[in-house]
């Protein structure tokens, strides 16, 4: 189906535009008729999922594909635990699409609004030191090349593109299903404590290393981390889900509701953040619950916000969040939302924040009616001078002179655009600065 372009806003209200055209493809054959038809007119065409991305990696000027109506199971291969979604898939259908097969994914972010294609396009990635991100699950993808071609990648077909086409940023074709290996269904034992912050940045490389996934959360003007260690449990163990009730006063009432109202008014008085940030600290973060794994793993965001994240070598961390509370302390920045940190296992995608190095994550944010830029370009100094690489959907300010240095195989990656995409069919001004013209 063809429209006329409405104004199109990303989540976070970073981005926007009006395409001159929007083409809502329901199937693969439909996506090469609109790649085919806007190579006929001369116009670029860029797919968007859930416009969850902080930077403008989905924006589409000309031809915008939305997505929304390619969706589901394409395909179960139960003997070796694989499942084909179409590209527009959200991860939050995915509990429902494959408990019945009693199918799981390895590992999840905690949020799980993005489309499969988006989430694992930009890197996504959960935490835990020997689980890789979104993108190492995919073994399979099929997409539309810039000359309107199906392209299947996987082990046996094209299989030296496939670690370029796992974690693609949008720039070698319009993906059109993902194909991932999954894992046997499994609960979650979720411990939540709050503790001391220097000690938990003293025990972050060992308990990144050994425990299945952990990471904390910082709140500025505090000396105390909410650490989150999560366990895996085979089906069969006790579930100790938090009660309905519980739930909510602690995900909603609290981190969204009273949360949002301290944000709005810390943007006109900025003196309450501090003593708020303290009161939080005490009041959340100290629970035990056990329940499936994607219940555990995800947690509501209701209030908008900004963020910016690093991958950094692992054992860089604990120094530079240092920097980063030192830095907040001299310029006397009041900041009301937390610090995060997490971790994730080396991978060989060729554009993967964590390729061939164990990685931890420092990600900042601000509420999305303060101004980030000056927060942000200063802890993006201290994280680029420890060999950081950029989330590729959160803001960063990087191009791609920085990146042919960051990463190796970041030219081989080009030569392969130049072969799916040679007319830059699906390019746009991120792309043009994070790849290169």
């Amino acid at each position: 189906m063809t429209a006329a372009g409405g104004l199109w806003r990303n989540w976070a209200r970073t981005e926007a535009v009006r395409p001159q055209r929007v083409e809502r493809p329901a199937t693969p054959e439909a996506v090469q008729r609109a790649v085919q038809a806007a190579a006929r007119k001369g116009m670029r065409i860029k797919p968007v999922g859930a416009g969850h991305s902080f930077t403008g990696i989905a924006v589409a000027p000309g031809v915008q594909l939305d997505l929304e109506d390619l969706t589901g199971i394409v395909d179960v291969d139960l003997e070796r635990g694989r499942v084909t979604l179409a590209a527009g898939t959200h991860l939050h259908q995915l509990p429902r699409l494959l408990g019945p097969h009693g199918l799981a994914l390895e590992n999840m972010g905690d949020i799980d609004r993005q489309t499969i294609a988006g989430a694992t396009s930009t890197g996504t990635h959960g935490t835990g030191g020997s689980f890789g991100g979104l993108a190492t699950q995919v073994v399979g993808v099929t997409l539309v090349t810039g000359e309107g071609e199906l392209l299947r990648i996987d082990e046996t077909q094209n299989a030296d593109l496939l670690p370029a086409a796992r974690l693609g940023l949008g720039a070698l074709g319009v993906i059109v299903d993902v194909t991932l290996q999954c894992v046997p269904a499994y609960l979650l034992q979720a411990v939540e404590r709050p503790e001391p912050l220097q000690e938990t940045l003293d025990s972050y490389l060992s308990r990144s290393a050994e425990e299945d996934h952990f990471e904390f959360y910082w709140f500025p003007h505090t000396e105390t981390a909410l650490t989150k260690t999560n366990t895996r449990l085979p089906l069969t163990a006790e579930r100790a889900p938090l009660s309905r009730m519980g739930r909510w006063v602690d995900d909603e009432l609290l981190a969204n509701g009273v949360y949002r109202g301290v944000c709005a008014v810390g943007t006109v008085a900025p003196a309450i953040i501090p003593p708020f940030s303290r009161l939080a600290q005490r009041m959340t973060g100290n629970r035990d619950f056990t329940d499936h794994a994607p219940s555990v793993y995800v947690t509501n965001r209701g209030v908008r916000f900004r963020e910016m994240e690093y991958a950094l070598p692992r054992e860089a961390v604990p120094g530079a969040l240092a920097e980063v509370k030192a830095l907040i302390e001299r310029r006397g920045w009041r900041i009301s939302f937390p610090i995060e940190v997490r971790s994730a296992a080396a991978d060989d995608n060729w554009l993967s924040t964590a390729y061939r190095r164990e990685s931890g994550y420092i990600a900042v944010h601000r509420y999305f009616r303060e101004n980030h830029r000056e927060y942000f370009h200063a802890v993006e100094e201290i994280l680029v001078a420890h060999e950081g690489r950029p989330h590729w959907g959160k803001l960063h300010t990087r191009d791609a002179d920085d990146f042919r240095s960051l990463y190796p195989r970041f030219d081989d990656f080009v030569a392969v655009r130049d072969r799916l995409d040679p007319e830059r069919r699906f390019e746009n001004a991120y792309l043009r600065r994070v790849l290169g013209a």
